[in-house]
């Protein structure tokens, strides 16, 4: 299973992960003809779209998908917050409701985001093992077990944030904001020390704000606290997310 990541950030946020079957895409915060084009337009072997909550970055295309035929799930917050254009609805998912989508299995979870039923995901694949998808939540209200991968958003580090708000870069009400909708670098770490991660291969580091993160300072610090190979989810990035290292 390999990691394709088409946005990370307030532009737009889109991740697939695909192997030679079938693929699922995580948010749908880029224009769909992108994602037709990574995936040299076999829509086919897409098996759904999840989205974590209806802010434009991460659901803002999602009409896209559906008229073309993407079979989409969030919470019914998240829908009743999206305008949706056209025939085709989302389905809904709902906290800690196992759903089963080809050879997927997804557990949502709550996140900790301004908006109106904001989720995260625990998701199993045969090829990838266990692995997290935590974006836009500033803390995880719970810890995993046999954990192969990670994907957490690491938006902020703190002293960043308050020099940035201090020197006018950012206002009193963005730092305020950011501090009750996402999560810090320091969050992020005492996240991942606090869950199993013996047989974690991979941790990326997704959702980077720009004015207030130092990619390479976070990712060399992950790496050095956790022991593990820590990648930035970088536009264009693609990454092995398989279960053994192997």
């Amino acid at each position: 299973m390999i990691l394709k990541v088409l946005g990370s950030g307030s532009a737009g946020n889109c991740y697939i992960f695909e192997n030679d079957s079938e693929a699922m895409i995580l948010e749908a915060g880029v224009k769909f003809s992108e994602v037709k084009k990574v995936l040299d337009f076999n829509i086919r072997k897409i098996v759904c779209c999840l989205i974590t909550h209806e802010h434009k970055d991460h659901a803002g295309h999602i009409n896209e998908f559906l008229n073309d035929g993407i079979t989409v799930y969030a919470s019914k917050g998240t829908i009743n917050n999206t305008l949706i254009k056209g025939f085709r609805l989302p389905l809904i998912l709902k906290a800690g409701t196992l759903l089963r989508i080809g050879g997927f299995k997804i557990i949502p979870f709550e996140a900790k985001h301004d908006a109106a039923e904001p989720v995260g995901f625990f998701i199993n694949h045969e090829e990838t093992g266990n692995f997290i998808f935590a974006t836009d939540t500033y803390y995880i209200p719970c810890v995993f077990s046999n954990l192969s991968n990670i994907l957490i958003e690491a938006n902020y580090r703190q002293d960043i944030l308050e020099e940035n708000t201090r020197n006018g870069s950012i206002s009193l009400a963005q730092r305020n904001r950011t501090l009750q909708s996402h999560m810090s670098y320091e969050t992020c770490l005492k996240t991942l020390l606090a869950n199993d991660l013996s047989k974690v291969n991979n941790i990326v580091l997704i959702h980077l704000s720009n004015d207030n993160s130092n990619a390479l300072d976070f990712q060399e610090g992950i790496r050095k606290e956790t022991g593990k190979t820590t990648h930035i989810a970088d536009k264009g990035i693609v990454i092995e997310l398989n279960k053994t290292p192997f």
